[in-house]
């Protein structure tokens, strides 16, 4: 058995640069991303290789890993691109690729044979067995699949040597372990191409045979029916289980999530890895509340527990939207300004959030131009300045507790 590192590693998405440096701000050990083709994100903000260029420098300087997916499903006439695109890609030295398709491993141990393979989730990595076949053909690790139980897991740590990885956060496919065709058969998108449409996040309604002209809602909420709309995964509180039971990476989902999606999970994720290693019975109500605050469906944790509930509740699947995120930290020559990102007013209670936990109310006394100008509110994309808690750094980010609907 290899020895295993000291902690587990946090895993965090980058969907673009920016995403990048926050989330390696904010606490990522490593951080996955997209290259232009072959991921499984086409329309999140994908690198070009002049992107992964700036990338690899950051991460370096920050001793941060940086693994790119390349975990599509290919076709026989797609391999003459992808050989191109790994000559381009090997004088970066990323740290690693996050493959599926066993072509794609072999033509990468062909091309670029000391780069480090991580196995996709859309492996669908089951059982031990599977993942001693990925490690004697030359993966390092391998994700596993997100239907596994706690007991499923530790099985594995004893009977294989290769690194686990399991998803810790964010949103669950309906599919399993990801492979859907519901986006190509409704939309002609093939999510297995990366190119998934969300299909099952519409609105459906059940319709009988015999009476195609009524159609009906099943446990409608006021938006619609969501069939096949499951739930967020969200496994902080069971993060010491996950300790003991060896795993090496936790790996939040969401390349497509925003920049405070990625800041809040990184923050939290970072704390309570880091505090449970010094002392597994620690344990604190702020990593849930946190985590409550980003944008999402009802949590849920998943397979892990040994439920067999498919995780597809069509009455309760709608997001839970409880703060806004309305700025971000930045720094010119006079100083620290704000970018808006969502409109607050002048009095409006705001809270300024940066890594290692740090946090802080106050309220908005007054906001200006850069020509030194009073404005009643901050505006998406605006430039501003405001009296900022004493310990803000650029990076940081601001938010505010949305209105309660009457």
């Amino acid at each position: 058995m290899e020895t295993r590192a000291s902690r587990p590693e946090l895993l965090m998405p980058a969907g673009n640069l920016e995403k990048l440096k926050t989330a390696v701000r904010f606490g990522a050990d490593a951080v996955y991303l997209g290259a232009e083709d072959f991921g499984l994100r086409a329309h999140a903000g994908n690198f070009t290789l002049e992107q992964l260029d700036t990338a690899r420098k950051l991460t370096r300087q920050a001793g941060v890993a940086l693994y790119l997916t390349l975990n599509a499903s290919l076709r026989p006439g797609e391999f003459t691109a992808l050989e191109s695109l790994l000559e381009e890609l090997k004088p970066l030295e990323l740290d690693a690729y996050i493959v599926a398709d066993p072509g794609v491993l072999t033509t990468i141990q062909r091309i670029d044979p000391l780069r480090p393979i991580h196995v996709s989730t859309q492996a669908n990595s089951c059982n031990p067995r599977t993942a001693e076949f990925w490690r004697k053909n030359g993966a390092s690790r391998i994700n596993l699949a997100r239907e596994l139980t706690l007991a499923d897991i530790c099985a594995f740590r004893e009977q294989t040597a290769i690194e686990l990885e399991c998803f810790v956060h964010g949103a669950m496919c309906v599919a399993h372990s990801g492979r859907c065709l519901i986006s190509a058969a409704l939309n002609e998108r093939s999510a297995n191409q990366g190119d998934c449409s969300q299909s099952c996040r519409w609105n459906y309604q059940l319709t009988e045979q015999t009476r195609p002209a009524e159609p009906m809602d099943v446990e409608e909420d006021f938006r619609g029916t969501y069939f096949f709309n499951s739930r967020d995964l969200c496994l902080v509180e069971q993060l010491p289980q996950l300790i003991a039971a060896g795993i090496d990476s936790f790996k939040v989902e969401g390349r497509m999530k925003s920049l405070y999606y990625v800041a809040t999970a990184a923050r939290v994720y970072r704390d309570a890895i880091d505090r449970l290693c010094a002392d597994p019975a620690d344990s604190d109500p702020r990593w849930r509340e946190e985590l409550e605050k980003v944008s999402h469906r009802p949590y849920d944790s998943g397979f892990l527990l040994g439920s067999d509930d498919a995780k597809i509740h069509p009455s309760d699947t709608h997001y839970i939207r409880t703060h806004d995120f309305v700025g971000f930290v930045r720094r010119d020559a006079q100083g620290l300004w704000v970018e808006g990102r969502n409109r607050f007013l002048r009095g409006d209670e705001v809270e300024l959030i940066g890594p290692q936990m740090r946090q802080e109310k106050f309220i908005v006394r007054e906001i200006f131009n850069f020509a030194g100008e009073p404005l009643p509110a901050g505006q998406p994309n605006y430039q501003l300045r405001l009296q900022l808690p004493g310990w803000a750094e650029e990076g940081d980010l601001l938010r505010r507790k949305r209105p309660v609907a009457a």
